[in-house]
């Protein structure tokens, strides 16, 4: 069964509802060494590494590759959940009203851009990179990412059953097409960023 550590990425220099697509800020890049330090010790050995395109994750990616001398992957699959709104400070309201619900009740048009973005096709993406996986990995990904694994692997249908912090480990483990749900990892009240 591998076994996948889900780590969701360090604190961004800005918000969801402020840039679509920020870097870490000196606090998140000090997260990122600290969980490198982390999996090394943890792991104690070398896995593939698999990054969300953005900058957030590729950067939290950086002091683990650079220790292991190898690069992520970069797996859109893991990304970000999608918006349908362009606008960042409605981008922001979206969010905190999506985060608010279960998978059931984000199909709504207001949720979806009136068809503009497919949710459920993006949360079983998630699942499918996840699932698809044939040995032990190390990916960087996000909050609500991070939340799709927990809630498939619990038969859970909210969107947020926990609330992972900056650089927390969530781990799992696959088997015939499912996940299992091996450890939580640190939780805090963030801004999802």
């Amino acid at each position: 069964m591998p076994t996948i550590y889900m780590i969701r990425h360090g604190e961004a220099a800005a918000g969801w509802d402020a840039d679509t697509d920020p870097g870490l800020s000196e606090k998140g890049r000090a997260q990122a060494e600290s969980v490198a330090r982390e999996i090394e010790s943890r792991v104690g050995r070398k896995l593939p590494l698999l990054s969300s395109p953005l900058r957030r994750c590729r950067e939290t990616a950086m002091p683990l590759s650079a220790l292991w001398e190898c690069e992520p992957v970069i797996e859109t699959r893991v990304a970000e959940v999608p918006s349908p709104i362009d606008n960042l400070a409605e981008r922001g309201a979206w969010l905190r009203r999506l985060m608010a619900g279960t998978w059931a009740e984000a199909l709504t048009p207001e949720n979806t851009g009136g068809g503009k973005i497919d949710l459920l096709g993006w949360r079983q993406s998630v699942i499918d990179a996840l699932t698809g996986l044939g040995g032990d990995t190390v990916i960087f990904s996000h909050f609500i990412a991070i939340n799709v694994a927990a809630g498939a692997a619990l038969d859970d249908d909210r969107l947020i059953s926990f609330r992972p912090d900056n650089c927390s480990v969530t781990v799992f483990e696959t088997s015939g097409g499912n996940l299992k749900l091996v450890e939580h990892g640190r939780e805090a009240e963030t801004k999802v960023n």
